[in-house]
């Protein structure tokens, strides 16, 4: 291809990283990755690269890490190296502001991990763990200046065999789509051609911002409920509940859980300053003095 188009990608976590992957699959590599800054990771809070820099490493694709997508700075560092003809964004998790959104010649898309204008906002993966949605997918969006409110240029409906999956599985399967979906459209998009359809904004949900206190288990409760939680919930924010062992209260997180026999069922956990111990090593644990 002589002409071949400038494309920059913006993306951060594993997610961008199983887009980049799809990408790169058809034949579509990125001239320059965004990235948010190196970060201090695990309990030694070593500065650690996030997912999308190792990639472009990888790759020997250029990167750039601002701290702030607003300066003057990073806008001329970021036009001196077009001219553009397409930004691509997958999980960057900040919000860009339209100086940089309408920089490129034909503009910015964005991979959203569901079929909007359902759970805008940036848990869209958990909550359709949480809510059960078995048919859900991913966007392919025009990005303006409100949060997952531009047009769309393409959806398709996930084809997991299985329900319910976790986080990570869910995300890894849309985020391959999302890439697909982008290789197909892009000669359209870059010609200029590409249909936009206004989304139904009256139709539109939203997701609430997760913390660590959502990971609260009832075992009480539903234990369907509870299975969902833990999918959703896997790796961050993780999955725990509290019991009284010897006078104290002991928070115990889980790291394998099933649902079996219409129950929720713990098969690895990590009591409170201990190490991780299955579930049959648990029930005997808990009932020590």
């Amino acid at each position: 291809m002589t002409n071949k188009p400038r494309i920059a990608f913006f993306g951060t976590p594993d997610l961008a990283v199983w887009v980049l992957d799809a990408l790169k699959e058809k034949g579509v590599v990125p001239d320059l990755v965004i990235a948010a800054p190196d970060a201090p990771k695990g309990r030694k809070l070593v500065l650690t690269p996030p997912p999308a820099k190792s990639w472009a490493d990888t790759n020997k694709v250029p990167v750039l890490q601002p701290a702030s997508l607003r300066t003057p700075e990073f806008e001329e560092e970021l036009r001196s190296r077009g001219p553009w003809d397409l930004f691509v964004v997958a999980a960057y998790g900040k919000l860009i502001p339209e100086s940089v959104l309408y920089m490129p010649k034909r503009k910015t898309i964005n991979v959203h991990p569901s079929l909007l204008p359902l759970l805008r906002g940036a848990a869209p993966l958990q909550s359709a763990i949480l809510n059960d949605m078995r048919e859900t997918g991913v966007t392919i969006m025009r990005l303006d200046e409100k949060i997952d409110h531009g047009p769309i240029l393409a959806q398709e409906k996930s084809r997991l065999s299985s329900w319910p999956v976790d986080q990570e599985t869910l995300g890894r399967h849309l985020s391959s789509l999302g890439g697909e979906l982008i290789a197909k459209l892009l000669p359209a998009i870059l010609s200029g051609e590409a249909e936009e359809i206004e989304q139904d904004h009256s139709k539109a949900t939203y997701t609430e911002k997760i913390s660590k206190e959502n990971g609260l288990l009832d075992l009480e409760g539903d234990g369907y409920r509870n299975f969902l939680k833990w999918n959703a919930y896997k790796g961050w924010p993780g999955t725990y509940f509290f019991i009284e062992k010897n006078g104290k209260k002991t928070r115990i997180s889980v790291t394998e859980a099933g649902f079996e026999k219409g129950g929720f069922v713990l098969k690895r956990v990590i009591p409170e300053g201990k190490k991780e111990m299955s579930g049959e090593e648990f029930e005997r644990w808990a009932k020590t003095a």
